[in-house]
């Protein structure tokens, strides 16, 4: 079990559940879309946030995108970690069948992934030394080709899959992502081997 100092949100009890054996940290529910109701809800989270960071850890569906994106709508982002599980299809062992779109939630996740989820947004873990982040810019993306050119959102898309990210994931989630994992070095060597 790793030892995390930021509180983390997931969606509801079976994400808390598979998360609570693996990490040692608070973990808060957003009953789901009932976050979009519950004002007592998001002003706590809004609080512990700024108390000691907070990590949405959502699933990589609509809905989680959704909910994610009100969270960083209602708390402001120098509190906020965002970590993502990749786009893995199946169901989760407790379910008749799969969700929508058919993908793992972060309820389905092994342990490993989470983990490895939780480092790529930066949480603060306990023995764990902190690199500082690399410096990719929004004027890089646009540079390589990721953002603001005709195919831009093809090859998102080619370079999302590669990393095995999410791949409803924005311009921006992806520049903050690739800024926890790589250099801009690392990222020119991956685009070139798309193509």
């Amino acid at each position: 079990m790793i030892k995390i100092k930021e509180a983390i949100v997931v969606e509801g009890r079976y994400d808390k559940n598979t998360l609570s054996q693996i990490v040692d940290a608070p973990i808060l529910e957003t009953s789901g879309f009932g976050i979009f109701k519950d004002k007592q809800q998001l002003a706590l989270l809004r609080q512990v946030a700024e108390k000691r960071g907070l990590i949405v850890f959502t699933d990589s569906d609509g809905a989680g995108f959704v909910i994610r994106n009100h969270i960083k709508s209602a708390i402001d982002g120098k509190y906020l970690k965002h970590a993502y599980i990749p786009d893995i299809y199946g169901k989760e062992r407790r379910k008749a069948t799969a969700g929508k779109e058919g993908k793992l939630g972060v309820e389905g996740m092994r342990p490993e992934v989470i983990v490895e989820a939780l480092r790529r947004a930066g949480a603060t873990i306990e023995g764990e030394s902190h690199g500082i982040p690399r410096g990719i810019t929004k004027q890089d993306l646009v540079e390589l080709g990721l953002s603001g050119g005709k195919d831009s959102s093809a090859l998102r898309l080619k370079l999302l899959k590669k990393l095995n990210m999410p791949q409803r994931m924005s311009a921006n989630a992806m520049l903050q992502a690739l800024n926890l994992l790589y250099t801009k070095e690392n990222v020119v060597e991956i685009i070139e081997s798309l193509e």
